[in-house]
This record gives structure tokens, C-alpha cells and sequence, in this order.
């Protein structure tokens, strides 16, 4: 890994990478996934993927560019980084990615990249920890994977976005059944049950505590397609900023499985570069 990171570093000097440098016979979805699995490997090629001159960088704990990546990868531990990637999807200049990562310890990911001229210019992610399975016997990772009902992605993308504006954000309840199957509904978030009544539940245990969870804006609805990610931001717990990642899959019109990352927005105090979480 701190091979790697040499790679890295001596590829910012030289701009080494360069859109007649990529392998034009890759698409970007596995431009991605060759990159996230060369934390395995530690194969230096796919590093060529990402634009040296240009790399915007939303993880607030790291630094822009590839040398912010790149310090990233030489504080490294002695066994290296490690990333399976469960699901990829690919969205017009967008791959995201639903990722198990040994990152500082177990977590849980989700990773969007954008492209531009075959090159990653751009990267977003959310992180959180792994947890035990949820009251439904669910991981943040088992669940279906396979990609289908391509021509509905638009369709999907829009009956999301409806479902994270109008119920989530507007509190709409009546629409949730027009938006989630009330008779399938798989959730593998860490501390909800399937159904309906596991999401209720859970609703009303935050209400009782006195927390919050709480959207206030979607900034991103990226689709492939009857899987959808939603990025949106909000507050959780106690008030605190956070970032929601939510993925859901769609059968017939409806939402019937979904998983989620949701994690502190920490204090631009605390930030490594001036772009955002969004």
C-alpha cells in the first residue's frame, strides 16, 4: 500500500495520467471497480483512471486532488486497505458504488464518481461502520444485487425522488404506500425491521427519544435501472449534520428493498478541503 501511495504521489508530479493514457476499452463502471480493487492488489494501472490535474474531493477528511488521496493511502495500516465491491451502477458521467470496506476498520460504503472524458474527476462518498445483522436477521450487504428493468431508470428515479421529497422531507404519510410495497419490504438498515411496521417503529421510537431524523434536501438521484441512490442532507440524533445515502431497489412501480449509510457532517473546522460534503 505504501507502494501505492508512491504510485500515487509520482503521478500528480508527472500528470502521468492522461485521457490517451486510459483504456478506452473499459467502461467507466469498471474503471471504478478496478480502481476500489486495487486496494487488494495494489495494482498501480488503475490509478491512471483518475485525472491528476483535476480531482474534486467531497470526503472532507481527506485533501483535494490525488495527492490528498494519495497521503490517504501512505498512512495506510501495515495490512493495507481492503474493498469488495457487493454492487456498481453506472448513470450517464456517474458510477456509484455500494462497497464493504476494511477502512480504518469494518465499514460500510457508498462511493459516486463523475467523469469526464474518461477520466474520474470527481468523488462523493459516505462511511460508516459495520454493524451486526438488524432485527430482520439483514447485513448492510446481503440483499439482491442483479441490475434489471434498464428502460425504467428515469421512471425509478423519479418515483424516489417523489418518495424522499414528499413523505421524507414533506411528512406525507399517507403516500407511503404508493411509494413502498406494503407487502415487501426489505430494510437493512441496522436497527429497522422489515414492513411497513418496522419503518413505524422505528419512527416512533426516535419520537419518543426525543431525536431526530430529519431530511432537508436532496442533492443527488442517480439510477441504473431498479436500483436507485439518493444523497440528501439533514440532521440525525441530536441534531447533528448529517449526510443520508439510501439505495432502493424497485419492482413494478414501487419501493421493496433499501439500504443506507448515514453519517455526522463534521464541522468545517475540521475539513481537509473547501468542496463540500455535496
Amino acid at each position: 500500500m505504501k507502494y501505492l501511495s508512491i504510485i500515487i504521489l509520482s503521478f500528480v508530479l508527472s500528470g502521468f495520467a492522461t485521457a490517451q493514457s486510459v483504456n478506452k476499452d473499459l467502461s467507466n463502471k469498471e474503471k471504478v471497480v478496478a480502481l476500489l480493487n486495487s486496494f487488494n492488489t495494489g495494482d498501480p494501472t488503475p490509478i491512471s483512471y483518475i485525472n491528476p490535474n483535476k480531482y474534486i474531493q467531497h470526503n472532507l477528511a481527506v485533501g483535494d486532488g490525488l495527492q490528498g488521496f494519495g497521503e490517504v493511502m501512505h498512512h495506510a495500516p501495515a495490512g493495507g486497505f481492503k474493498a469488495n465491491v457487493i454492487r456498481a451502477f453506472e448513470d450517464g458521467d456517474y458510477v456509484f458504488t455500494h462497497t464493504e470496506y476494511d477502512f480504518f476498520g469494518p465499514k460500510a460504503g457508498f462511493d459516486v464518481f463523475r467523469f469526464e472524458d474518461g477520466l474520474i474527476v470527481e468523488h462523493w462518498d459516505n462511511l460508516t461502520a459495520t454493524t451486526p445483522v438488524n432485527p430482520s436477521g439483514r447485513t448492510q450487504f446481503d440483499g439482491v444485487t442483479e441490475i434489471n428493468d434498464l428502460k425504467k431508470t428515469k421512471a425509478n428515479k423519479k418515483i424516489v425522488k417523489g418518495f424522499v421529497e414528499k413523505v421524507i422531507i414533506n411528512h406525507e404519510m399517507d403516500k407511503l404506500t404508493t411509494y413502498i410495497n406494503p407487502e415487501q419490504y426489505i430494510q437493512h438498515n441496522p436497527e429497522i425491521a422489515d414492513g411497513l411496521e418496522g419503518f413505524g417503529a422505528a419512527m416512533k421510537y426516535f419520537a419518543e427519544q426525543g431525536l431526530v431524523m430529519e431530511f432537508t434536501k436532496v442533492h443527488k438521484v442517480l439510477g441504473e435501472g431498479n436500483f436507485v441512490l439518493t444523497m440528501s442532507e439533514g440532521k440525525f440524533g441530536q441534531c447533528e449534520p448529517t449526510a443520508f445515502y439510501d439505495l432502493f431497489r424497485l419492482e413494478n412501480g414501487q419501493i421493496v428493498e433499501h439500504w443506507d449509510v448515514i453519517a455526522p457532517i463534521p464541522p468545517k473546522t475540521e475539513w481537509k478541503n473547501e468542496n463540500g460534503k455535496f
